[in-house]
This record gives structure tokens, sequence and C-alpha cells, in this order.
């Protein structure tokens, strides 16, 4: 991968840490090389973009941050690159589902998030550290209350859905069920991996599976990249509001920018915040 080392070459695996992203920060800083991957059974302290946190049970989610180094200009599309690497991972975890990426760094199933992305670079230096959260088998109880609609673990979807679950509850109303999730409830991890036995569902599992998949991402053609990532754009065609406006998405710039017509006038949003107006 022109001189770029595997990820996973060197791990360094935490039962308790604070954030995997400040462990492997501290080795970049200290001068490990890239492809140095850290993981964490659980964090006390980690965190998304713009400094939300991140929490799930012990053992329940793929606590993931890796060392890209060198660092120049063949990784300006780094922040598409990655979450193309997690959906390649689910996918080939569990082949029956589909997933798409809520820009700019989310992993949606069905409108659900079930990882996100976090990248800290310090170019000066000729680092990345890219951080990722991806809930495993967290049951819908687990997950705080006001994720519990919003949020969807990999091994917790029933198994030959494509891109539909549920948690019993649809998004149409309390209390109430669509057809789609009668057919789609979420099923215990154990019944979802019944088919798929060579392939238990643990973080170990899925950190060998994300490292060959972001070894190749990291590193992939540009046209690549981007015909990738457009191939599974969640916004694109859909109302969308963020901090002084709202419009429709209409998909990304080379640069990986966000396209939206607002009234009429083509909006460019870099990776400021975006809500989608439900």
């Amino acid at each position: 991968m022109r001189g770029v080392r595997a990820f996973g070459a060197l791990h360094r695996h935490f039962r308790i840490t604070d954030s995997t992203n400040a462990r492997a920060r501290e080795l970049a800083g200290a001068g490990a090389p890239g492809g140095t991957v850290v993981t964490a059974d659980e964090q006390t302290a980690g965190r998304g973009r713009q400094g939300r946190g991140w929490t799930a049970p012990a053992g329940k989610a793929l606590l993931y941050s890796a060392i890209l180094r060198p660092l120049d200009e063949r990784h300006l599309l780094l922040p598409l690159a990655v979450p193309l690497a997690v959906c390649a991972t689910a996918e080939e975890l569990q082949p029956a589902i589909e997933c798409k990426i809520k820009w700019p760094n989310d992993i949606w199933i069905d409108g659900r998030k079930l990882a996100g992305v976090l990248i800290e670079a310090k170019p000066q230096d000729g680092w990345a550290v890219i951080g990722v959260g991806l809930n495993l088998s967290i049951a819908p109880d687990e997950f705080p209350p006001d994720l519990r609609e919003t949020a969807v673990s990999l091994f917790g979807l029933s198994a030959g859905s494509r891109g539909e679950v549920s948690s019993g509850a649809s998004r149409s109303g309390p209390g109430r069920v669509t057809p789609a999730a009668k057919r789609h409830r979420i099923s215990p991890p154990k019944a979802v991996m019944g088919n798929r036995r060579d392939l238990p569902s643990t973080p170990r599992t899925v950190t060998a599976a994300l490292n060959r998949h972001l070894t190749r991402w990291a590193e992939a053609d540009r046209d690549a990249t981007l015909a990738a990532w457009r191939s599974r754009d969640a916004l694109r065609g859909r109302e969308i509001s963020w901090d002084g406006g709202s419009g429709v998405a209409e998909g990304i710039e080379d640069s990986g920018d966000l396209v939206v017509v607002a009234g009429g006038d083509r909006v460019v949003l870099g990776a400021g915040e975006v809500h989608l107006r439900l």
C-alpha cells in the first residue's frame, strides 16, 4: 500500500480506558508507527464529534482507534474513506444488511445510527488518529433513553433484513408498529448469528475485519472513494436543517463538502452539524 503499514500490525488493547483516541494520540505523539491500533472493552470518557459523549456497555461495542502515518495529500478524503471501511466491515459480518452514510460521519441502517467516526489530525506532525465506535450487541434497553429510537446494534438486527430494523416500536408514532417493523423485529444476538457461526460476534472479530477494510480504503483511489461514498449517501434528496438554514441535500462535492439547495440557491457546507428534518 505505497509504503503505508497495514492497520493492526501493532495492537494495544485495554480492558478499560478513558478514550481509545486519547491513548492513540499519546502513542502517535511518542512516535508509534502508522498502522498501530488501540482498542478497549470499555471507555469512561469516549466522545464523538463536537465533544458529544459516546457510551457503551463493556464488551458490547467496538471501541477502536488507529494511527495513520504518514499523513499527506493522498488522505484529503480520509473523512469519506473511513465510513466506507466501517460499512464494508458491518456488511461482511452481517451480509444481509446495507449500510448508508449520513454526512459527515455516521453509519446508518434504515435511518438509525450503527456507528460513528471521529478523526483527529495533526498535519504538522504528519499523522492522524482514526476513531470508530461501532455498536455490536447492545440491547435496545441498554441504550440511553434518548437514543433508543435512533440507535441500533450490528448483532441486534434480524437475519434477512436489508436495512430495515425495529425494536418493536415505529417512528410513525408511540405505541404503533408498522408492517415493516412486524416483519423485522430485533432478535437476540445468538439467533442472529445462527447462520454465521464462523464469525462470532466479538470485538476481536470485528477489529480484524475493520483493519483489513481500513487498510484498503485509507489508500483507495480518489475517484473510487467518491463513487462509493455517493452510492451510500443517506441524505441525498432529503430535507435537512443546519445552523442558519434548511434545504434539500444534493450530494457531495469532490472535496467532500455537502451540497444543499436552499430557496433556489446552491449552498456548500463544510463538516459542520447537519440535522435531518424528520
